[in-house]
């Protein structure tokens, strides 16, 4: 049973906010790309959610063994711990890898393309809380890829809107992950881990709102230019409200507040796709 539970632990299984986080940009590019619930390739994207975000995981894992062993939240990590070996997550990541290849081949040439030009990014981020203040952005880049991913697998070219989109996502990432490295910035300051939640301190929260700032405008355009219905807009207001509310009560002092406002954004994403359905009505 504990064996069971580490291997959980590894592939984060028991955390599945990760998963929503890179599901809903796919279902968004879906959406608007569609004009309607793409149910089947909707399933698709999201076993191929499950499936990376895992591999990133362990990717991250791999690369942060020795930092995490000395930070407090992530010491029992199955590799920081020692109760995985290195060979048996790189096997696992591989076949994870592989299946990811195999969502990503039910979808399309273009989506295995895209999907193979973004793998060197999901390799790179572990180590750019080593060389950047701003590792957070590049995570934002990385994770929502889903959003071109989803549009390409429904057409075969790009348009502003889900490119606008795509950048107005970045940020979205880059507040709600700023928000959730004010867990660690104590240890991280210990050990030398660069993050935005270091660098901006006690003006976290006056950049994080105009992250969100941007992500609504660059949502709100891109879907109007799409859709041009009010009942999308009118569905976006909860997504603004929902965004003040958490960022205004999150105590960046307190992990557990910071961690609760993280998980929040899982509801930010499905009140997004809501919106975009309220466009077909």
């Amino acid at each position: 049973m504990k064996t069971i539970k580490n291997y959980i632990s590894l592939l984060r299984l028991d955390k599945p906010a990760g998963i929503w986080l890179l599901f809903w940009p796919c279902s968004w590019g879906l959406l608007l790309g569609g004009g309607e619930i793409p149910w089947v390739k909707l399933a698709l994207f999201a076993c191929g959610a499950i499936f990376m975000r895992s591999a990133g995981c362990i990717i991250n894992d791999l690369v942060d063994r020795k930092l995490d062993a000395q930070v407090e939240r992530t010491r029992n990590r199955p590799l920081a711990s020692g109760a995985i070996s290195v060979n048996q997550a790189i096997t696992i990541l591989l076949f994870l890898l592989l299946l990811s290849l195999g969502v990503a081949s039910l979808l399309g040439q273009n989506v295995i393309n895209l999907s193979c030009a973004y793998l060197p990014l999901v390799l790179a981020y572990p180590f750019m809380k080593r060389i950047t203040w701003w590792p957070q952005l590049f995570l934002g880049i990385t994770f929502n890829a889903g959003v071109i991913i989803g549009w390409i697998s429904l057409h075969n070219a790009l348009s502003p809107a889900p490119l606008l989109l795509y950048f107005g996502s970045i940020f979205w990432t880059l507040g709600y992950d700023t928000i959730y490295a004010h867990q660690d910035k104590i240890d991280d300051a210990k050990v030398g881990i660069k993050s935005t939640a270091r660098i901006l301190g006690k003006n976290t929260k006056i950049f994080v709102g105009i992250f969100y700032a941007i992500f609504l405008g660059a949502t709100i355009k891109a879907g109007w230019d799409i859709t041009h219905n009010i009942h999308f807009l009118w569905g976006m207001l909860p997504v603004a409200m929902h965004l003040y509310i958490h960022l205004r009560k999150v105590d960046l002092d307190n992990p557990q507040s910071c961690l609760l406002a993280f998980k929040a954004h899982c509801l930010t994403g499905g009140l997004i796709f809501f919106a975009i359905f309220l466009s077909f009505l």
